[in-house]
């Protein structure tokens, strides 16, 4: 009887550690969106994807990449349940946040610091050296979801009384790759970037130094977020993984440099209260509609 009992106790444990097992395995992938932060789609996937494998190999599930376009973009799949986790703007993650409750768990650091700063940028021979030299120019902002290229440039000229449809003679919309390279060429007059992107640009061989020329710069900004759906952020043993694994990234980077791109030295940890200075000025500029 005491065998069988035994055999039976055995078998149980068995079973329980096979369905443990099995339900770990069918685990569903975790769906990571990333913000167009290379010239184009497939450059971006190129760069990222270390460290979506990265994440997979210290999650112990299947992380899937995807590179979204537009800021705004990828603020709303987050928020439709369309992306799991992302690595996006400021901007975007401040919209993803109000509209859904997505919630920020790191920030990403550049050069060991978790901020950086938007430029507005002009070519040195355009005669442009300051804000009052740009009216009646043509001026590129970003996409409505970038914190750099649209929403902080957007509030410092409101601050100054300063309406962009009836200040500049032509305002478009484009990509900050593509606001590097038009105003190098003379295409536009001037417009919004960030200091991350114009480093990068210059130090990829894409534009050079001294056919751009920096006459605005913003008060340091926290850096861009690593953020989970609202879906996921109750789930506290996910996040610890989570937080874990990308607190590790500087120490990885040791035997792995291209976990990153270059200047990219790893994560830290940050919450919601971090981001206050975007949301204040989403609410200043009427982009952002208190609750």
């Amino acid at each position: 009887m005491k065998s069988i009992t035994r055999l039976l106790s055995i078998f149980a444990a068995f079973s329980l550690l096979t369905v443990a097992i099995n339900a770990s395995a069918a685990e569903p992938p975790l769906k990571f969106g990333v913000g167009l932060f290379q010239p184009d789609r497939e450059k971006n996937d190129a760069t990222y994807r270390p460290l979506a494998d990265y994440l997979a190999k210290k999650l112990k599930r299947p992380v899937e990449l995807r590179t979204v376009d537009s800021w705004e973009g990828l603020a709303k799949s987050l928020a439709n349940g369309e992306t799991d986790i992302a690595l996006l703007g400021p901007w975007g993650y401040v919209l993803a946040n109000h509209q859904a409750g997505a919630q920020v768990i790191s920030t990403i650091l550049y050069d060991g610091k978790p901020e950086y700063f938007a430029i507005t940028i002009t070519h040195p021979k355009s005669g442009i050296n300051t804000l009052a030299d740009l009216k009646g120019k043509t001026f590129a902002f970003g996409d409505k979801g970038s914190t750099s290229g649209y929403l902080i440039p957007l509030h410092y000229l409101m601050t100054q009384g300063i309406t962009p449809e009836k200040y500049f003679s032509k305002v478009v919309h484009t990509s900050h790759q593509a606001i590097e390279t038009q105003v190098t060429q003379g295409v536009l007059d001037a417009g919004a970037d960030y200091n991350r992107n114009r480093n990068a640009m210059i130090e990829q061989g894409l534009i050079k130094a001294e056919d751009s020329k920096i006459i605005w710069t913003s008060a340091p900004l926290p850096n861009d977020a690593f953020a989970v759906s609202a879906g996921l952020a109750g789930d506290k043993a996910l996040i610890g993984q989570l937080q874990g694994a990308l607190g590790d990234v500087g120490e990885a980077l040791k035997s792995n440099p291209k976990l990153l791109p270059p200047h990219y030295t790893g994560f830290v940890s940050r919450d919601n209260a971090f981001y206050k200075p975007i949301r204040d000025a989403g609410l200043a500029t009427g982009k952002l509609q208190a609750k």
